[in-house]
């Protein structure tokens, strides 16, 4: 059973409504979801309520999945919110949009990340929202064969 056959049967929620999509079938990946300024043409992510650029409205729309680790740490900390400890953190250039996004890693692979490693977006059951309720996050995975 992969990630989103489980969150459907578990019906847990997701820690940041609207911020990444959850597909109804196990073949459709997740992607983040940020907004598109018409009139700037810019993509942002989170997706601001009007655009920094021009103050025009702007839409909902997917903005990625995968891409590039630009920087990245592991935190051996006592983690928030639930999170495995150690945990990462780190920025990924989103494919093909201009975007660095800042994101929570794999737990069980970051032993082998390197930086420029390609990585997607998968979500999983991980950590709670503060109130010890079981959350769904988004989380970059490794690529098969990307490691260098």
């Amino acid at each position: 059973m992969n990630d989103f056959e489980q969150q459907r049967k578990s019906d847990i929620r997701p820690v940041n409504p609207g911020t990444f999509t959850i597909p109804e079938d196990s073949e459709t990946p997740p992607e983040l979801t940020g907004g598109f300024c018409p009139s700037c043409r810019a993509s942002y992510y989170p997706r601001p309520k009007y655009c920094p650029g021009c103050l025009g409205e702007v839409t909902v729309r997917p903005v990625g999945r995968c891409g590039t680790i630009h920087s990245f740490t592991i935190i051996r900390t006592r983690p928030p919110l639930g999170l495995p400890q150690p945990y990462g953190v780190g920025f990924i250039d989103l494919a093909g949009t201009g975007l660095r996004v800042f994101g929570l890693l794999d737990p069980d692979q970051l032993q082998e990340m390197r930086i420029g490693d390609r990585v997607c977006l998968s979500v999983r059951e991980l950590g709670h929202d503060g109130r010890g309720e079981t959350r769904v996050r988004p989380v970059f995975t490794l690529e098969s064969g990307s490691t260098q």
